[in-house]
């Protein structure tokens, strides 16, 4: 027979009813002040209330542009004439190190499309960015950058969290979790996938890991409902649902007066608070049909192949103009050809994936200036590491893994454009002046939003543990 506590519930009715009131407390205090700006400041206790940076900067928001699977930096933004004259020859002894993942090792192969110089600074882009290539003075190339891991899975791993083993906080968590954001109404990071699948090592790249779960990032879907189960049952009114939800809140507030201090219970109502605003505030950050007819055509929506990353790349700008922190947007799904592992020809691969987002990218560039929000939004672009100057097997047109060098491009706020800065060898096997390490990229990125990178810490099993581990440079020669 089951014991009744004072308030005439049984133990199993009590716990039923304050695991449901969880939404309570949230629901019963929004549907009271629905006038709420959705600018306004976050509660004192808010773990997403916006935070001073730790010294002045003009950015706002990151959009770090992901182009999963490894682009070329050889045929893309890091031209080598010298591959022209060794063109067919084997790789130098002195780069028998390179570490092909058991792959094979073919000739030495020129860039598949010529490189021409783009604006006033000059900056040389390829064919595959013809339309990217008109923005070349806002750009700044790293040409120096290498990585920890030859294997997309930790690689990806690494570009986005410092490692590359899962577990830990991901770059977009670490600026939240420093920054807050701006809208309380809207998630502070938001991940847009490529329709054709994730990363291949998924949800860690956008994790919060150690710290709390309101950093990690939110996925949103470009189509219908951004966010599956978001709305309640559509036969439920608000005034229905506010008689049930002031019950509710009165178990739970009940179950809080009476265990003072306890911090689970009031983070998850939290969360359930930004949910009820969700779910009005982002149907309307993605509805693009708000959208001009002008500026669906400059960003290549309802075009092929553009449509999909155009769409992606314009709720990018609806949601850094709602004060959105951290946006990333993924090009390239699942594996091998569907990203831009290109193995199999760069040509075929790169012609394909480069001709998806140059004009959306383009677009972006230009609508975020136009709009005055460049200098206040980062922009950042690269994969999570290169691929090698020889051929994949002998006449074979693709190319392997390199994460001994390659280039990844920064725009926006704070960025000294027209750059091209560090250097791979002859070949572009590997960076030999400037070396930019990740957690120099990750350091330079959070130092552009405000953050010393050494200062933004967290505890965790008896340390303090931050995004750059325990090194990391900022790259003060793209910096304006």
């Amino acid at each position: 027979m089951s014991t009744l506590f004072p308030c005439g519930l049984t133990r199993r009715e009590l716990i039923w009813e304050m695991g449901g009131g969880f939404a309570g407390v949230a629901l019963a205090g929004m549907l009271a002040s629905e006038s709420r700006a959705s600018d306004a400041p976050a509660s004192a206790g808010s773990p997403l209330a916006p935070k001073k940076p730790h010294f002045p900067t003009k950015v706002k928001s990151c959009i770090f542009l992901m182009m999963n699977g490894g682009p070329s930096q050889v045929d893309t933004f890091d031209p080598k004439p010298e591959l022209e004259k060794y063109a067919g020859k084997e790789i130098p002894k002195d780069k028998k190190f390179i570490n092909s993942g058991g792959r094979k090792i073919g000739y030495l192969t020129p860039a598949f499309r010529k490189f021409r110089p783009g604006g006033k600074s000059g900056l040389p882009v390829s064919d595959y960015f013809p339309k990217v290539r008109e923005h070349a003075d806002k750009l700044a190339v790293i040409r120096s950058c290498h990585t920890d891991s030859h294997a997309h899975g930790s690689a990806l791993v690494m570009m986005n969290t410092g490692k590359t083993f899962i577990g830990r906080p991901s770059l977009g968590s670490w600026a939240v979790y420093g920054l807050g954001t701006a809208n309380q109404d809207l998630p502070g990071y938001v991940v847009l996938m490529d329709k054709r699948g994730g990363p291949i090592s998924g949800q860690p790249n956008w994790s919060s890991g150690f710290i709390s779960a309101a950093y990690s990032g939110t996925l949103f879907r470009p189509s219908g409902d951004p966010i599956l189960d978001l709305r309640g049952p559509a036969h439920l009114t608000k005034d229905v649902q506010k008689e049930q939800l002031d019950l509710l809140a009165q178990l739970n507030q009940q179950h809080m007066d009476a265990r003072p201090g306890g911090r689970e219970l009031a983070a998850r109502a939290a969360s359930y608070e930004l949910a009820y605003r969700m779910q009005s505030a982002t149907p309307d950050a993605v509805d693009l049909t708000k959208e001009s007819a002008k500026t669906l055509e400059m960003y290549g929506v309802g075009q092929k192949p553009t449509d999909e990353f155009g769409r992606n790349c314009i709720i990018a700008r609806r949601l850094v103009e709602r004060g959105v922190r951290f946006v990333q947007l993924y090009s390239g799904g699942g594996h091998l050809e569907d990203t831009w592992d290109a193995h199999a020809g760069i040509e075929s691969n790169h012609g394909k994936h480069a001709a998806e987002v140059d004009q959306p990218i383009a677009a972006l560039l230009a609508d975020l200036q136009t709009r005055g929000l460049l200098d206040s939004t980062l922009i950042v672009w690269g994969g999570e590491f290169g691929r090698m100057p020889f051929s994949e097997g002998k006449n074979e047109p693709g190319r392997n893994h390199n994460p001994y060098g390659f280039s990844m491009w920064l725009a926006g706020g704070g960025v000294k454009g027209g750059t091209a800065y560090g250097a791979t060898d002859d070949l572009g096997f590997e960076a030999v002046e400037k070396k930019v390490h990740i957690h120099d990229l990750h350091a330079t990125i959070l130092h552009l939003m405000g953050l010393d990178h050494e200062q933004l810490t967290y505890f965790h099993q008896g340390r303090h543990e931050r995004l750059t581990d325990v090194y990391g440079n900022v790259v003060k020669g793209i910096i304006a």
